[in-house]
């Protein structure tokens, strides 16, 4: 899986560094970074001159059987149940197909009927725009697939329509295409039909027109194609059928969904590492040896990467911490992450093969084979998108599993019951005044909660439809849709987790600082308070270790408790583990009672100076693993997210004017506002590149 997950990225990275790509598309060299590349960053791509011939040869072959009377499906006669239907106007039948088709709800304003619409003041549920409407890198994909599709010379189509649609993609011109209404089954039709639409210049399709600024501007499709010169396309034999009989839109939308579920992949392996880290786990787990036994190439990778994510860090529990009272082992959402994380990867693995080969295929119906010494004229069902639905199962099913082991990892960071001595809801100030992730944790909540619903197979809700011909259909784009959807959420807990775990990641670290400290000045006030009295010398040493131990291990089971009281409630429990070993008078009330004030107040004291003194200037990384490393510090320079104090978020008493100028401060953020930016973070793919350069370096 490191395998595919470098090369995607590196041909991916390679296409945005370029000014242009320039990839030659013949029909079977197109390649997911190059639809990702040009669908979303506008990069160009062109045909090639074999193609051009190849084209033309298959639209010979198709004139000169309609020349000798041939019965071809969907060139003379009807379409799907109606095919029993024959024509010889071949030309109208194409321009009917697609009028036929255009029957998706869109509320863009390219309906005159609502274009005319006056006003009636009720606010709507939602942008119409966006929720009856693909977004434009969707219907970009669609139009790279299906150039590279029609490009193969299988489809019988002019040499002229294919240049329209390039032409239409390098001039950034894309229509508006209805995002409901394909079933997938013959292809998905009604959103292709806009795509032709627009090549014939429909003035009710309207279409996204980039300059070379990127400004956009929304224009009828016929005023578009004017504008660049681009002439409109007249539909001939089969050419419209050619346009929208194939699976273009439901690959298009699945590779985009393809793409970020690979680095979200990515990222939740390093996010397992970082949270081995926070709750100062074991990389035991992880050992080669249970690879060599168990030998799932998913397991292998996930174990060798998490491994040597955790390299160098100086947060693993060696197992000195190990002993009673303590588990023996990690809990199963770090422990058991690379046997979880390793069928995931071998699943996606799986969809991007499919997904790659659908990007390469022929999908629609009839198709011409010219590649022999009499050319044929083949009826077949290559438009049936079921692969795509697999790989979109698979992906998703995926995401589910990757959410439920994030959300399991961060809600353990978050409890402090379960996060080996770490504050509760990951609060840098006073537990009794302050949730800070408390919010975070009931939200990550409801994501997986959607994540699981977002996970049921679509395939199984098949309606027969077109008068009962398209009694299979693969629903392969709703299953595309809901796939990225599912990253969409995906995407929210991964931020939410990448924002916890480094909080979790300062706060271990301040821990580590403090207990340094005060375990010096624990040793002082213990030699002060009873070595003046007939404590024999050489039991002191012993007498002090155990106390330190048992104190430390009381500080770290009170952080529930605030400071004030919290390490005088330690310094109490502590003291049936010595009391009877001291002399009468040493162990008399008075005594007793002043070494509890003295080590609660200073260990109060130094707890406040060690937190006050991090919160200036936070910085884990001298403590952490090679992969932790990487990303706490993209989080903390680059995104520059903070580490989250008292006054770090937004509340009125931190809103008030400051007294010597009387100028409002700059707003602060909510904890929502912070997240949001790791998430744009995502969403952009600034923080899969920082997740691929850990798996280069664990490569």
């Amino acid at each position: 899986m490191n395998t595919l997950l470098i090369h995607h990225w590196t041909a991916f990275n390679n296409a945005l560094s370029s000014n242009d790509i320039g990839r030659d598309l013949d029909g079977k060299t197109l390649d997911l970074a190059t639809v990702v590349a040009g669908a979303r960053y506008g990069k160009r791509v062109s045909l090639s001159q074999s193609t051009r011939k190849q084209v033309q040869r298959s639209e010979v072959v198709l004139k000169e059987r309609l020349e000798d009377g041939e019965l071809i499906y969907g060139v003379n006669t009807g379409f799907g149940g109606s095919a029993d239907t024959t024509t010889d106007a071949v030309n109208k039948l194409q321009e009917n197909l697609l009028q036929m088709l255009q029957a998706g709800v869109k509320l863009d304003g390219s309906s005159p009927v609502i274009a005319n619409k006056q006003n009636d003041n009720i606010l709507p549920l939602d942008d119409p725009t966006s929720a009856t409407i693909m977004p434009e890198s969707w219907t970009r994909a669609t139009m790279i697939i299906r150039l590279n599709c029609l490009a193969s010379g299988s489809s019988g189509i002019r040499q002229s329509v294919l240049d329209v649609l390039l032409q239409m993609i390098e001039q950034h011109i894309t229509p508006r295409v209805p995002l409901r209404g394909s079933i997938s089954a013959s292809g998905d039709l009604s959103p292709l039909s806009y795509i032709g639409g627009a090549m014939q210049g429909h003035p009710s399709i309207h279409v996204w027109k980039r300059d070379r600024n990127s400004d956009c501007q929304v224009k009828g499709a016929d005023v578009a194609l004017r504008e660049s010169s681009i002439p409109f396309v007249s539909l001939d034999a089969k050419e419209g059928l050619a346009i929208v009989n194939g699976t273009a839109t439901s690959a298009a939308v699945g590779g985009l969904a393809l793409h970020e579920t690979l680095g979200l992949a990515a990222l939740s392996q390093i996010l397992a590492a970082m949270s081995v880290e926070a709750l100062h786990g074991t990389n035991e787990s992880f050992d080669p040896f249970f690879a060599r036994v168990r030998p799932h190439p998913g397991q292998t990778t996930a174990a060798n990467n998490l491994y040597k994510f955790l390299s160098d860090s100086k947060l693993l529990n060696d197992g000195g911490a190990i002993g009673p009272g303590s588990l023996r082992q990690d809990r199963y959402s770090i422990r058991t992450s690379a046997q979880w994380m390793g069928p995931l990867l071998e699943d996606l693995e799986l969809a991007y093969q499919q997904i790659s080969v659908e990007l390469n295929s022929v999908t629609d119906n009839p198709l011409i084979d010219t590649s022999g010494d009499h050319a044929r004229v083949l009826h077949g069902g290559n438009f049936q998108a079921k692969s795509v639905t697999s790989a979109m199962e698979k992906a998703r099913q995926a995401i589910q599993s990757m959410g439920r082991m994030l959300y399991a990892q961060c809600t353990e960071l978050i409890d402090p019951s379960k996060n080996n001595g770490l504050p509760p809801n990951l609060s840098a100030d006073e537990p009794s005044v302050s949730f800070t992730f408390k919010g975070v944790d009931i939200m990550i909540a409801a994501l997986q909660s959607e994540l699981g619903f977002l996970a049921n197979p679509i395939g199984n809700h098949v309606q027969t439809a077109e008068m009962g011909n398209q009694a299979l259909n693969s629903l392969a784009l709703i299953s595309s849709r809901y796939t990225l959807d599912a990253v969409t959420v995906l995407s929210q807990m991964v931020a939410a987790h990448l924002v916890a775990v480094c909080q979790a990641l300062d706060l271990r670290v301040i821990n580590i600082q403090f207990m340094r400290i005060l375990e010096k000045e624990f040793m002082e006030i213990f030699n002060d308070s009873f070595k003046v009295h007939a404590l024999p010398s050489e039991n002191l040493p012993t007498l002090s270790t155990e106390a330190w131990n048992s104190f430390a291990k009381q500080v770290e089971q009170l952080q529930s408790v605030d400071s004030c009281s919290r390490f005088h409630e330690a310094a109490r429990a502590i003291l049936p583990i010595f009391i009877t070993v001291l002399p009468q008078d040493t162990a008399s009330p008075g005594v007793i009672q002043s070494w509890i004030d003295r080590l609660g107040s200073q260990a109060a004291d130094t707890y406040r100076k060690t937190r006050e003194a991090y919160c200036k200037s936070p910085d884990a990384t001298p403590y952490l693993g090679e992969a932790s490393r990487k990303m706490y510090t993209y989080v903390r320079q680059n995104l520059k997210l903070p580490f989250i104090d008292e006054g770090t978020l937004w509340r009125p008493s931190g809103s008030a004017k400051s007294p010597d100028t009387e100028a409002t401060p700059p707003p602060l953020p909510t904890m929502g506002d912070v997240v949001g930016i790791a998430y744009d973070a995502i969403r952009r793919g600034s923080l899969y590149m920082v997740a691929m350069e850990c798996i280069r370096d664990a490569e």
